[in-house]
């Protein structure tokens, strides 16, 4: 396919799901059959890892069908391009998804998919369309929005709905990154939970695959559809982009080798190892994540977005050693969490990286104490000393970072259900040869809240905001206590400054910080 020539860009869809919904709907379709065989599509579209001249999308039929393809830089489709036709059949769920390629930088790009049955090709269905726009290749601004954890202990699609993705929608951002906790896998729903006040929270939707622990292929893909049932997700999805990573609930909580589900009366199927196959088959399946041929099914990546942003997504599930109880005192494959192939990654890409900033996007914080029982299922070891268990390989890499000379890192991250910022310190660490950096960590999106973890010293973190539930108000908050949490950056075109803050679901602004970029000399 040609590269799109570069036009006029139009401006994002009004704020909220509704307009957003509203503005999908009335870009202009093709004619279609009306025969009453005809496919549909059943849980929207969605567009991912895109940068200056590609990008992922991705939707998903409910029958075998042949789905069409068309590419535009106009909402009317005047300049359209078909693109060869993929089939979607039930080894994938009926799933399909593509890369869009040889698009050019800063360009809104319209994607429309017609679905033709495969019994009876002539029988269309009704087109659905998305929309993203590319990455610059010069200077401009950018804003990205970044949370995790949808859909988690028992909370799922009230009458409300999954509303932090909607005030989400309405900043408009060039993408969204989710940190993590995708899906809850191993959280079972009920139609009605009683609340603390009494009052009762109603599942009002709800399917048979998240009425169990997700066991079966089909009940891991379940997870994902559920939560696509939701009208502020698909709404979200069809105007921004979906960065994914993953954590521990798309498989099983806290899941390690050490993971040991015998005596888990909610799983009859206990090999962890076959359940995280099944998990990530779905995970590929059900996301618009790039395929990787060096390894197939690899989470960790880089996603370049112009001269001002490189992403680098951290996968610190796959590659870890098991959770102990007593932090390793000498390097090993056991004492990892990124695990050394990933480690040399991305050590070569940041060292390689032009961009202004370098966002490190980690599914779980650095200095928080994050506890499994007795056993350490995060980064910091609960202590405050030189770096033991899992903080050794961090250690080596901040070192790693200071001695390249390598700036303007900067860390996003979730998993804890509450949202804060963290100033790493070198002057206040156990362990101090590291340059300073931020963290920042936000959700829930639309889960429990709980929190907050306390902080390990051994980098040195300063607590500079945290929002989370007082022991009062306890644990496992509904998100209709409003303990929902998102982040914004911004980097400013003229000046490169970013400035990130720290957002609830009713839209209020929590926190702000503007960083300054250490420029080169």
């Amino acid at each position: 396919m040609k590269p799109f020539a570069v036009r006029t860009r139009r401006q994002f869809l009004a704020s909220g799901s509704a307009a957003v919904l509203t503005a999908a709907a009335g870009l202009a379709m093709p004619a279609i059959s009306r025969a009453s065989s005809r496919p549909q599509f059943t849980h929207g579209v969605q567009s991912g890892d895109v940068d200056t001249s590609s990008g992922m999308i991705w939707t998903r039929t409910d029958k075998p069908a042949r789905v069409q393809f068309e590419v535009a830089t106009t909402e009317s489709f005047a300049d359209a391009r078909r693109l060869p036709p993929l089939d979607a059949l039930p080894e994938s769920d009926f799933a399909v998804k593509r890369l869009l390629t040889e698009l050019t930088p800063d360009q809104d790009i319209f994607y429309r998919m017609t679905a033709y049955d495969l019994s009876d090709i002539k029988a269309g269905s009704e087109p659905i369309v998305g929309r993203f726009r590319t990455a610059p290749a010069g200077r401009r601004n950018i804003r990205f929005a970044w949370s995790g954890d949808t859909a988690g202990q028992g909370w799922g699609i009230d009458e409300t709905g999954m509303k932090t993705y909607a005030t989400m929608a309405g900043h408009q951002p060039d993408f969204f990154l989710h940190s993590g906790d995708t899906i809850y896998a191993d959280g079972a729903m009920e139609d009605e939970v009683t609340l603390k006040d009494d009052s009762v929270w109603k599942n009002v939707v709800l399917i048979d695959e998240k009425r169990k622990v997700a066991e079966t292929l089909d009940e891991f893909r379940g997870q994902w559809k559920y939560n696509m049932m939701d009208e502020h997700v698909r709404a979200l999805n069809a105007i921004c982009p979906t960065f994914f990573q993953w954590d521990d609930h798309e498989v099983v909580n806290n899941w390690s080798a050490s993971k040991d589900l015998s005596a888990d009366d909610r799983y009859t199927e206990k090999s962890v190892p076959l359940l995280t196959s099944r998990a990530a088959r779905a995970f590929h399946e059900m996301t618009p994540i790039r395929f990787t041929p060096a390894e197939p099914g690899r989470v960790y990546r880089k996603i370049s977005y112009g001269p001002l942003l490189d992403v680098f997504f951290l996968d610190l599930r796959s590659y870890r050693g098991a959770n102990t109880d007593t932090p390793q005192q000498e390097m090993s494959e056991e004492a990892r969490i990124m695990g050394e192939e990933q480690v040399k990654w991305l050590k070569r890409e940041l060292a390689n990286s032009r961009a202004t900033w370098k966002v490190i996007a980690s599914d779980m914080p650095i200095g928080l104490v994050v506890p499994d029982g007795d056993r350490i299922e995060g980064i910091a070891d609960r202590g405050s000393g030189q770096p033991g268990g899992r903080e050794m390989e961090i250690a080596d890499l901040l070192r790693y970072i200071k001695n390249a000379g390598i700036d303007n890192t900067v860390w996003f991250t979730a998993d804890v259900h509450y949202t804060a910022a963290h100033y790493y310190n070198p002057d206040k660490a156990a362990f101090q040869d590291f340059k300073p950096f931020w963290e920042f960590v936000s959700g829930p999106l639309h889960a429990g809240t709980f929190g907050p973890n306390d902080l390990d010293g051994t980098f040195g973190p300063e607590l500079k905001y945290v929002k989370a539930p007082s022991e009062e108000q306890g644990a496992n908050l509904p998100p209709s206590a409003g303990f929902q949490f998102f982040g914004l950056a911004d980097i400013d075109a003229n000046s490169e400054q970013m400035t990130v803050r720290l957002m609830d679901r009713d839209d209020n602004e929590l926190y702000k910080v503007t960083l300054d970029p250490v420029r080169s000399a």
